[in-house]
């Protein structure tokens, strides 16, 4: 339940919801350059820009201040890009979306589906990472995928509704484990966003950028116990083609030796490799502002 009143709920559901439709009556390609500029004042928020500027220290120590700052305006920008292509999930026609989409490899997600053990599609934030779900819902291949609630249950009705529009269905993180498991046993497709800061008792440590990092192992566990498919698929935008690539990428190669903690850190290590290689093809389009080092592991020192 939210602690927030009413008053402070309806205020942000009001502005959300007149951010959103402002930008849905735009012309897409407008709306998208509009909100890329507007989104780039984000910089200037000190906090965000710190902990940009830290992760970019981290993950690219010998990049030079100006080459860092470069990479973290575009990474607001592509937040911009990412809002102003969610306000028009829930249009009547998906046509103008989907003229904004080229997939590669629906194929493997296809061929994958057919030995109907289940399917895992993992992600990071990279690029139009809305669209690595709703995208496939477009192209007739809805999920049903993990989301963390948003403290105001207006606006978490609002975005709920666009991200379902197409045949998706979202799962509440906090309770999902029962849910997951039967969408995998009916031979389902699950997704789950796997580049978060996670809490220790969800998570372990693997390295992201040489660096360890508190990882989601919930992709691995549900893949060795149920004999799901692993398969990456990400959204990031090509400034040659204009377009956002809708990418299934190639399946995990999944080793079950007996010993599951450690077929779990190996998995955990595997995908999160996959999501670095994503990053650094796209380090314009990562999330740069999220704490993804916070937690560390017991005896080393903090990182922001």
């Amino acid at each position: 339940m939210s602690k927030k009143g009413s008053l402070q709920i309806n205020a942000e559901y009001w502005l959300a919801r007149a951010v959103l439709g402002f930008f849905r009556a735009l012309p897409m390609g407008g709306g998208i350059a509009l909100a890329r500029v507007i989104a780039r004042f984000g910089f200037w928020f000190p906090k965000l820009r710190r902990t940009g500027e830290r992760n970019l220290q981290l993950a690219f120590p010998d990049l030079s201040d100006a080459e860092r700052n470069r990479l973290l305006l575009s990474s607001f920008e592509n937040l911009g890009r990412l809002l102003a292509v969610f306000s028009r999930f829930r249009e009547t026609s998906s046509d103008s979306l989907k003229s904004l989409i080229e997939c590669e490899g629906l194929d493997r997600l296809q061929a994958a589906m057919q030995k109907q053990n289940g399917v895992i599609l993992f992600t990071g934030h990279v690029g139009a990472w809305e669209l690595s779900s709703f995208g496939l819902s477009l192209f007739e291949h809805p999920l049903g995928f993990l989301v963390r609630r948003i403290d105001n249950p207006k606006i978490e009705a609002m975005i709920d509704r666009a991200r379902t529009s197409r045949g998706n269905r979202t799962i509440d993180k906090t309770s999902a484990a029962r849910e997951m498991l039967q969408i995998l046993r009916d031979g389902g497709t699950l997704g789950i966003l796997v580049d978060l800061n996670t809490l220790d008792r969800e998570a372990i440590f693997v390295d992201f950028f040489d660096k360890a990092a508190s990882t989601t192992f919930i992709v691995a566990k549900l893949a060795l116990r149920t004999g799901a498919e692993v398969l990456p698929v990400f959204a990031p935008w090509d400034k040659q083609r204009k377009r956002f690539i809708l990418i299934v990428d190639e399946g995990l190669r999944i080793e079950r030796t007996g010993d599951e903690e450690e077929d779990v850190r190996r998995l955990t290590q595997q995908y999160t490799r996959v999501v670095e290689g994503y990053v650094r093809k796209y380090p314009d389009q990562w999330l740069w502002i999220h704490r993804r080092w916070k937690t560390r592991p017991s005896g080393e020192p903090e990182i922001y």
